[in-house]
């Protein structure tokens, strides 16, 4: 009946079967969730977009996803500068002239510069073998323990010293006074929100919601000549090898008789006792504003609790270390085996991918078997 089953109206699959349709095949997608879109879903409540599975900010430095996006939404002008608050000591993240000053009290970049390298030195570290070390290398040990060790293992759930030090190379450290996070070329939030920007993607296309694929596998594989699936590649095989670990968030949302919580939409709590790892202000990544451009009278906030994934909870990131990158490779071996299953996205690569990545992966793929 159809050309591609496509399993997950994410981001991957969606833009999959958005290429598919262009080509004039005939698509169904189908998602386990009562609503499109995977977990850049928002929802307006109060007059706020919403983002129900955590704050997603898109930012690219790829030319041709910038504009595949702004093809389906027009994005706002939102730059990301959180915060990060220490039992109560606010500092700018990222890191850059402002944290250093406030921690040092230095003011010229060769001054940070020294003060980072001493410490370093100090620490006697030249080549970085865990996250502990990589951090130290990268900013010393004062912010290290301030800003970043206390967040990240409520965020891994795992000591620093355990964890791979790839995870905080690609930290924003800067000896300027720039406070945008991403400093990509292409920053933004859809106006309307991701779940308009997703179903103007999945405009034409036949999706089914409420429907598990794996509980229903061998009827639905029958129904199209090719199935994209976005799911967990671990669960597809039935966990047979074992289980792959991720890192799971547990979300609690409030709507506050206020204008304003806390003045900006990301704030990391950086210490080890307060029990989420941040809290998020959704009206902020739309300045605060309703959709007619008046102030909104009201704000919603997330407090954000990381976890260890269990089954049946919603898996958001590979914990890639080690073991686990050894029992996904034995796992990808058997997904290259299914000739009719494609494996795509975060969850069906074992993957931490952005949101430019999930997209560009999605349109090479659809170059490469769209004919």
């Amino acid at each position: 009946m159809y050309d591609y089953l496509v399993v997950g109206s994410g981001l991957f699959g969606s833009v999959f079967a958005c290429e598919a349709n262009k080509k004039g095949k005939k698509v169904l997608v189908i998602d386990k969730r009562p609503n499109i879109a995977g977990n850049v879903y928002t929802q307006e409540i109060e007059g706020i977009n919403v983002h129900l599975y955590g704050a997603h900010i898109f930012h690219t430095n790829l030319k041709h996803v910038w504009e595949y996006v702004n093809y389906f939404a027009e994005f706002n002008r939102f730059t990301n500068s959180p915060v990060a608050n220490y039992y109560g000591e606010l500092y700018s993240l990222p890191f850059n002239m402002y944290t250093f000053n406030k921690m040092w009290g230095v003011v010229a970049p060769e001054e940070a510069a020294a003060k980072i390298e001493e410490q370093k030195q100090k620490a006697g570290i030249t080549e970085p073998k865990n996250l502990e070390e990589q951090a130290i290398a990268l900013v010393g040990t004062d912010i290290y323990e301030k800003l970043i060790k206390g967040y990240t293992e409520k965020q891994w759930g795992r000591p620093c010293n355990e964890l791979p030090a790839f995870i905080i190379k690609r930290l924003p450290v800067r000896l300027t006074f720039d406070n945008n996070y991403f400093n990509a070329l292409y920053q933004g939030i859809p106006v309307g929100g991701y779940t308009q920007m997703v179903a103007n993607m999945l405009q034409d296309i036949e999706v089914q919601l409420n429907v598990d694929y794996l509980e229903n596998k061998a009827d639905l594989d029958k129904l199209a000549g090719k199935v994209v699936y976005t799911g967990s590649v671990d669960a597809y095989f039935d966990y047979q090898l074992g289980a792959l670990e991720y890192r799971s968030v547990r979300f609690e949302n409030e709507v506050l008789n206020k204008a304003n919580f806390q003045g900006n939409a990301a704030v990391n709590y950086t210490d080890s006792e307060t029990p989420w790892t941040r809290i998020i202000e959704h009206k902020w990544f739309e300045f605060g504003k309703d959709k007619n451009g008046n102030d909104l009278p009201k704000t919603v906030i997330s407090r954000e609790y990381s976890s260890e994934w269990n089954t049946g909870e919603e898996p958001y990131y590979p914990v890639n270390d080690e073991k686990n990158s050894k029992l996904y490779a034995e796992y990808k071996v058997l997904a290259e085996k299914e000739s009719k299953i494609i494996f795509g996205g975060r969850l069906g690569e074992y993957k931490y991918y952005d949101m430019d990545a999930v997209i560009d992966s999605a349109l090479k793929l659809a170059e490469k078997v769209l004919v």
